[in-house]
């Protein structure tokens, strides 16, 4: 059974109205999102989306009618709603990177017992899909699930962003220049175009604590089978833990782990693939379909 959507009437109701309403909308889940499991407060929308509280709670009612987003009865927060996650597993056939990376998180995780992570692009940032931690008593903290960085900031993200042709990688630093100046002071476009040659050249890209000072990280991008960027592991460890002899372990480790999502990535598409061939007999003799 197809299911259908419909954009709740709540959209549509006062100034805010048509695709507007819809952009603002969808602006809005964003916002909700990246309270993860935390949730986010009526006034913490409100800063981060620009709107007023009259239209954010507008349209987080509408949103809730359609279990887009929940509110929790007694913090009044907001969370993402279960019909998400419906329309999220509908989708992971396609883009379930973060079930392909899972058992691969869990693997770097015991091995190296510092905390590993499965990021995707999303424009031009790195969102952290989730957070694998290690059993090492000292952990870093300075990526958690639903976060979210610009590419180039950090060892996923930069592994990602070097993943990109050159063109697309000065386009990416040239849009996001304003916000690397006001939030990110161990940056510079300069400086994350020396880390994506740099990246290019070893097979992996470093973190030296540019983030968060004792906070070194390794990551890999996982490409699709046609090249394109599907995403990146990463591992993060104090930087006691990164000596060079450790680095190279690690990138032994990444290296594999990459292989084997790679591998289920090729597995996924070329299973795809005969259902869209066809030979020119089987399409002449095929019956047309109604539409």
């Amino acid at each position: 059974m197809q299911q259908v959507i419909e954009i709740p009437s709540g959209l549509r109701e006062g100034a805010v109205s048509g695709s507007q309403a819809v952009e603002r909308a969808l602006q809005l889940l964003s916002v909700v999102g990246r309270g993860a499991e935390k949730g986010v407060a009526l006034a913490d929308v409100v800063a981060d989306s620009g709107l007023n509280k009259p239209t954010a709670r507008r349209l987080l009612m509408a949103l809730m009618r359609s279990r887009l987003v929940e509110q929790d009865e007694l913090t009044r927060r907001y969370y993402l709603g279960g019909e998400l996650y419906v329309l999220g597993m509908l989708a992971s056939r396609r883009h379930g990177l973060l079930e392909m990376a899972g058992e691969s998180l869990k693997r770097l995780s015991g091995k190296s017992a510092d905390t590993s992570f499965v990021s995707m692009r999303r424009d031009d940032y790195a969102v952290c899909l989730h957070r694998e931690e290690g059993t090492h008593p000292v952990r870093t903290h300075a990526l958690l699930t639903g976060d979210q960085n610009p590419l180039g900031v950090g060892a996923g993200s930069l592994a990602m962003l070097a993943a990109l042709p050159d063109a697309e990688v000065e386009a990416v630093l040239g849009r996001i220049e304003g916000v690397i100046a006001a939030q990110y002071p161990g940056y510079s476009p300069q400086i994350i175009r020396e880390d994506v040659g740099r990246t290019r050249e070893l097979g992996y890209a470093l973190n030296p604590g540019r983030v968060i000072a004792n906070s070194w990280g390794i990551g890999m991008a996982i490409l699709l089978p046609d090249g394109r960027l599907a995403g990146a592991l990463s591992i993060a460890a104090i930087d006691s833990r990164m000596g060079e002899a450790r680095q190279k372990e690690l990138v032994g480790l990444l290296a594999h782990e990459v292989e084997r999502v790679q591998g289920k990535l090729k597995s996924l598409f070329s299973s795809e693939k005969p259902a869209l061939r066809k030979t020119p007999q089987a399409a002449r003799s095929r019956t047309p379909e109604r539409v």
